[in-house]
């Protein structure tokens, strides 16, 4: 499976006592990198959410937020702690007895005396529950995404690979033609130069140049990695560190057939095989 590191997922819910929005972006990055952005009551999730994610994904860096609105009524709960109230108003009272001018003591007064009115501590805990629920949707979602970008890009890293084989092959195919158009082309310069050469001199000369343009080697392990990038593609592991692995290979082995062209052609094939390998290395940096 060919899974992309950017994708966006969102998902939302609704209960009773609020709404909770998830979002989750991912773009690519060499190592698993998630950062977190949570309300303080769901701050005790992240631990859980980091363990839900590296079991889902490999690589990227990760962008989690969650947000959550309560209800109004869910929001302001008071208690009020009526003997205190009552002990407040009665010591009011018992003060205004004493003075010349009474000042009136109001509801208002009696509920900002400390003790009268506490704030109730609100119950995350159905909060917390459809936190994770929500985000196990998300993170659902996310995947499908990821599997579903990096699933458009296998026509084109097949057309890349299919393109490369023929390259490789035509090469190949002229390596025997190309050598005798070169003999040919030396002893013609051994002629024009009307020098006495030692058939023996002439046929070292002609061992010399197969080897240094002997690239059978080369075109074998360039057949070898495109075998393995296509080997790879259907594997169900995260296949984007490898797939990095085999570019540089490929690159590498276009590098050395380029050095050793001994015709123009050879030389057009290798530069066509490292401008198809860029193209697919671009896409492969984005791949998990």
């Amino acid at each position: 499976m060919i899974r992309s590191m950017t994708a966006f997922a969102r998902q939302d819910t609704q209960e009773d006592w609020g709404t909770l929005t998830c979002e989750i972006r991912t773009v690519n990055h060499r190592y698993l990198e998630p950062s977190f952005r949570l309300p303080e009551a769901l701050r005790e999730l992240e631990n859980s959410f980091r363990e839900r994610l590296r079991k889902h994904l490999r690589r990227g860096k990760v962008d989690v937020a969650i947000r959550m609105q309560t209800t109004e009524t869910a929001a302001q709960s008071f208690e009020i702690d009526e003997d205190v109230a009552r002990a407040v108003n009665e010591a009011a009272n018992h003060i205004n007895r004493m003075l010349d001018n009474p000042a009136h003591v109001s509801a208002l007064d009696v509920l900002k005396w400390p003790g009268v009115l506490a704030s109730t501590e609100q119950d995350y805990g159905p909060a917390r529950q459809a936190a994770g629920e929500l985000f196990e949707r998300t993170l659902t979602e996310l995947v499908t995404v990821r599997e579903r970008e990096g699933e458009r890009l296998r026509p084109l890293f097949e057309d890349r690979l299919a393109t490369m084989g023929k390259l490789v092959a035509e090469v190949r195919e002229r390596m025997p033609e190309l050598i005798r158009a070169q003999e040919e082309y030396l002893k013609n310069r051994f002629e024009q130069a009307k020098v006495e050469i030692d058939p023996e001199r002439i046929a070292q000369e002609m061992v010399m140049l197969a080897q240094k343009s002997d690239v059978a080697e080369e075109l074998d392990r360039l057949d070898a990695h495109i075998s393995e990038v296509s080997e790879t593609l259907q594997g169900d592991e995260a296949i984007g560190r490898r797939l990095d692995f085999l570019m540089q290979e490929l690159n590498r082995e276009a590098n050395t057939l380029s050095s050793k062209s001994i015709d123009a052609r050879v030389t057009r094939a290798a530069v066509d095989l490292k401008v198809l390998i860029e193209q697919m290395r671009e896409q492969v940096q984005n791949l998990e």
